[in-house]
C-alpha cells in the first residue's frame, strides 16, 4: 500500500512541476516555436491536461489561468485517491 501511495505522490508532483514548467516557459514567446527536445517534451505532456481548460475557460485579462487550474485539479486528485487508498 505504501509503495502505491509513493507512486501516485511521485506522478502527482511530476505532472504539477512539468505544468509549473509550462507556465514559466510562457513567459518566454521564444519558446513557443522552440524545438529544443526538453520544451518540446514540456509541451507534450501537459497540452493535453491544458487545452480543454482552455476552451472552457477564456485568459482573464490577456493572463492565462490553465496551468494554476490544472495543477488545483491534479493535486485534487491526487489527494481524493490517497485518501480512497487509505480509508478515509
Amino acid at each position: 500500500m505504501q509503495s502505491i501511495l509513493a507512486i501516485v505522490n511521485v506522478l502527482g508532483s511530476a505532472v504539477n512541476l512539468m505544468l509549473l514548467l509550462r507556465a514559466i516557459l510562457s513567459w518566454f514567446p521564444a519558446t513557443e516555436a522552440s524545438d529544443l527536445p526538453p520544451v518540446v517534451f514540456v509541451k507534450r505532456v501537459t497540452e493535453p491536461m491544458l487545452a480543454p481548460i482552455r476552451r472552457t475557460i477564456p485568459a482573464l485579462w490577456g493572463l492565462d489561468m490553465s496551468p494554476v487550474l490544472a495543477i488545483f485539479f491534479v493535486t485534487l486528485l491526487v489527494r481524493l485517491v490517497r485518501g480512497i487508498l487509505l480509508g478515509g
